[in-house]
């Protein structure tokens, strides 16, 4: 069963602990993709969230629908000017359908891993392409797992250190496991979360996207469609619904 992990405080100050994804700098390429594939047809945005990429992607021009799991992330994103034109079907996107289909699905920063088992993450590939109509795609943004900075025997290994914010991600490598532990000071208060993921490979995704009956068209190091390479610490894949 899925698990909202995104509830009360940690959705109430998402925006803020994400601040520097919401920049321009960041937002901008990833919307300008996503309106190049889309076209003139709709989007479905899986993990919707508060918002970051599917209010700019609206206000170009796109029609965007969202599913998301969680209602006080939701909530967050209906307070913002733009949001009554994105209508939100709530439940674990892995499952929930909507009466529509779309040009484009996608889900970006690293929310494929919010699933946690393989059967879930088939799952949510065979979802989009029920969704999807035929000859159009889905979009993945995830990390590559970074396990060759992982030292032999160790299980952890810090990504974040400074005043005011503390991380360290936790491995577990038998069952691709991946815990990111994050520590915030919040007006003179340690805050501590832990939210479960499953790390997948590229070629773990290509196989699941076959089994939905789509094929990899596209993959870039990142979103302004740089080339994928052995150092890429992320990808930016793309999958299309044969026509």
């Amino acid at each position: 069963m899925a698990v909202d992990h995104f509830t009360g405080w940690i959705a109430e100050r998402y925006d803020e602990s994400a601040a520097e994804t919401f920049v321009p700098a960041v937002v901008d390429p990833v919307v300008d993709l996503l309106t190049d594939l889309a076209g003139t047809g709709a989007a479905l945005e899986l993990g919707i969230g508060t918002g970051r990429i599917a209010l700019p992607l609206s206000a170009r021009g796109t029609s965007v629908h969202g599913i998301d799991l969680s209602s006080d992330m939701v909530a967050q994103l209906r307070v913002k000017p733009g949001a009554e034109r994105i209508p939100v079907a709530m439940g674990d996107f892995a499952a929930t359908s909507v009466d529509e289909t779309f040009a484009l699905a996608c889900l970006v920063f690293n929310t494929i891993m919010n699933l946690t088992t393989q059967e879930e993450q088939v799952a949510c590939f065979r979802n989009v392409a029920r969704h999807l109509e035929p000859g159009e795609r889905f979009v993945v943004e995830v990390g590559v797992p970074d396990l060759r900075r992982l030292p032999p025997g160790e299980t952890a290994r810090p990504f974040l250190v400074s005043p005011t914010r503390l991380g360290f991600d936790e491995y577990d490598v038998a069952q691709q496991r991946l815990v990111p532990h994050h520590h915030v000071l919040t007006d003179g208060q340690w805050r501590a979360t832990s939210i479960p993921f499953r790390y997948v490979w590229p070629a773990e995704l290509d196989l699941m996207a076959r089994l939905a009956g789509m094929e990899l068209e596209a993959r870039w190091g990142g979103w302004d469609r740089q080339p994928f390479t052995a150092e890429s610490r992320a990808h930016v894949s793309v999958w299309r619904k044969p026509g």
